[in-house]
C-alpha cells in the first residue's frame, strides 16, 4: 500500500518508519522545506533524533505530488492544528489524488474552541469522499520506531472491506492493530487518559507511595468510562487499548510527557516555565476543553476538576490530593447498596 504521512512530527515518522519495515511505499512529508531538506540529508527526523530513516522511504518536499499516488493518508498534527491540515490536504488532493480514499488520525482530543472531536473536525474539513478514522492505544513513538512489540486499536467509519485493508497493511509482528466502530470512545480514550496521567505525575512527585496511584489510576478509569459514556463512546472501548490500556502506559512510563509534567510540578517547577520548553503536554490543553463540557453537561469528574484547578487556578498539588480525599464517602459502584 502507497501510504502519505502529513506533517512529519514524532508520531508520523515512527508510523513512517513502521510501515516501511513492512514494505509499503512510504512518504513523509514535513512541515516546513527546511526539515525536508535537513530529514533528506542526515537521514534522521529532529523530532524523533537517534533513528534512522530508511533510505527507501521517501522525503515529500510538497503535499500534492506525495498524495498523487497514495492510497491512505496519515494525519500526525497537534489537535490545534488539525483543522488547518485537514484543509490543505483537501485543497491538495482536489482533482489530482485519484487513488486517495482514506485517512487514519493520529491527532486524539477536542479542539479548543469547538469542543469538537479530533475525528469530528476532520470528517467536517475532509468531506464525505474520504473514509476517516483514528489509532490509538498504549504506545510510545520511540518503541514503535525500535519495532518493540506493541498494539493500538483503529476505529474508522471506512467499508468494510478498506477496514480490513488496513488492518492488515499497518500490522506486522511488532504492532499488532486491532479494529473498532467507535471513533468517539477510541477518541476519547486516548485523549483525557492525558489529564489522570498528570494526576498520577503529582503523586510520584510527592512521593505518595504505590497505593496512592493505584487508588487514583483505579478512579481515573471510573471517571474516564462516566464521562466518555455521557459523550458517545461505548463501554468496551474505556476497557480496552485505548481506554486502561493508555492510562496505565501514560500514567507510569517514563517517556510521558504528561507524566513528567505533572512530577515536575509536584516537585515545585512552575507551569509556565515547563510549558516554555516548547515540549507538547497534550494534558494541559484538553483538561481545560473537558472541564468546560463536563461543566456544560452536569458531568461529575473530580480527578478533572482537581487537575483543572491545579493548571489553571493555583492550586497545590497536596491541596488536590487533600481535596479529593476529604470528598464524601459513598459506595464504590453507583448500584451498590440499593
Amino acid at each position: 500500500m502507497n501510504f502519505c504521512l502529513y506533517p512529519a512530527g514524532a508520531w508520523s515518522t515512527a508510523i513512517a518508519i513502521h510501515l516501511d519495515r513492512l514494505g509499503h511505499t512510504v512518504t513523509l512529508v514535513p512541515y516546513q522545506m527546511e526539515e525536508a531538506m535537513y530529514m533528506t540529508e542526515k537521514r534522521e527526523s529532529p523530532f524523533l533524533p537517534g533513528h534512522k530513516l530508511p533510505e527507501r522511504m521517501q522525503i515529500g518536499m510538497e503535499l500534492k505530488p506525495a498524495l498523487l499516488e497514495a492510497d491512505c493518508c496519515i494525519i500526525g498534527a497537534p489537535s490545534r492544528f488539525l483543522r488547518g491540515v485537514c484543509r490543505s490536504i483537501r485543497a491538495a488532493a482536489e482533482g489530482s489524488a485519484k487513488r486517495l480514499k482514506n485517512v487514519v488520525l493520529l491527532t486524539k482530543g477536542l479542539e479548543e474552541d469547538s469542543l469538537l472531536l479530533s475525528t469530528q473536525v476532520a470528517m467536517e474539513e475532509l468531506g464525505a469522499q474520504y473514509g476517516v478514522g483514528i489509532r490509538s492505544g498504549p504506545t510510545f513513538a520511540t518503541q514503535v520506531a525500535e519495532g518493540k512489540p506493541s498494539a493500538i486499536v483503529l476505529a474508522g467509519n471506512y467499508a468494510a472491506d478498506d477496514m480490513r485493508e488496513l488492518q492488515e497493511a499497518m500490522s506486522g509482528a511488532s504492532l499488532r492493530v486491532y479494529s473498532s466502530d467507535d471513533m468517539s470512545g477510541v477518541c476519547l480514550g486516548g485523549s483525557i487518559k492525558n489529564v489522570y496521567a498528570i494526576a498520577a505525575g503529582c503523586c510520584d512527585g510527592l512521593d505518595l507511595g504505590d497505593n496512592a496511584k493505584a487508588a487514583l489510576l483505579t478512579r481515573s478509569l471510573a471517571e474516564m468510562v462516566r464521562v466518555g459514556l455521557a459523550l458517545g463512546g461505548k463501554m468496551e472501548t474505556f476497557f480496552g487499548l485505548s481506554g486502561f490500556g493508555d492510562l496505565v502506559l501514560t500514567c507510569n512510563g517514563e517517556e510521558s510527557r504528561n507524566r513528567t509534567f505533572g512530577e515536575s510540578i509536584a516537585r515545585g517547577m512552575g507551569i509556565e516555565e515547563l510549558l516554555a520548553t516548547g515540549k507538547t503536554v497534550e494534558g494541559y490543553r484538553s483538561c481545560e476543553s473537558f472541564m468546560q463540557i463536563c461543566e456544560q453537561k452536569g458531568i461529575d469528574a473530580p480527578i478533572l476538576s482537581q487537575v483543572y484547578a491545579l493548571l489553571y487556578k493555583g492550586m497545590k498539588p497536596s491541596d488536590a490530593i487533600a481535596a479529593l480525599m476529604s470528598r464524601d464517602l459513598k459506595p464504590e459502584h453507583p448500584t451498590a447498596g440499593r
